[in-house]
């Protein structure tokens, strides 16, 4: 199998020696997502519910650069920097994967890069179809 390095300017670019995502046969892994603005450094907004929104924003296009989708996602790791915010940031989360989601881990940590409220990264099998659109998992948000 050979490794390919996935990258968009669509999502935030690696701010360090990773790629956004590899793609290794038919299963994609993307590096952890936080909830800045592509084309910027800035976060969507200082609160968990928007960080959590433009993480899965940015998961959802390099997935789409992969060959994928977010319906394809099989395995989450979400890490927040206060369980506190778990409900929340789950509100947003499942509005993104409403029907059968991957299974997924969550845990708190010390601190997030730039002092972010929320990472996300994901496991993903690539799509089979002629386009991502032809899967039917496009789900605009």
């Amino acid at each position: 199998m050979s490794k390919t390095i996935i990258a968009t300017d669509q999502a935030p670019p690696a701010v360090g020696p990773y790629s956004q995502a590899v793609r290794m046969g038919d299963l994609i892994y993307t590096a952890g997502q936080l909830g800045l603005v592509p084309g910027t450094r800035e976060f969507a907004g200082p609160d968990i519910e928007a960080q959590t929104r433009q993480a899965l924003e940015n998961l959802r296009a390099i997935l789409e650069a992969a060959g994928s989708c977010l319906e394809h996602v099989v395995k989450t790791t979400v890490f927040l920097q206060d369980m506190a915010e778990f409900a929340r940031m789950n509100g947003v989360y499942a509005s993104f994967f409403p029907q059968n989601p991957p299974a997924r881990s969550a845990v708190q940590v010390a601190a997030l890069p730039l002092g972010g409220r929320v990472e996300i990264e994901a496991v993903a099998e690539a799509c089979d179809c002629e386009s991502v659109d032809a899967c039917g998992c496009r789900d605009p948000h």
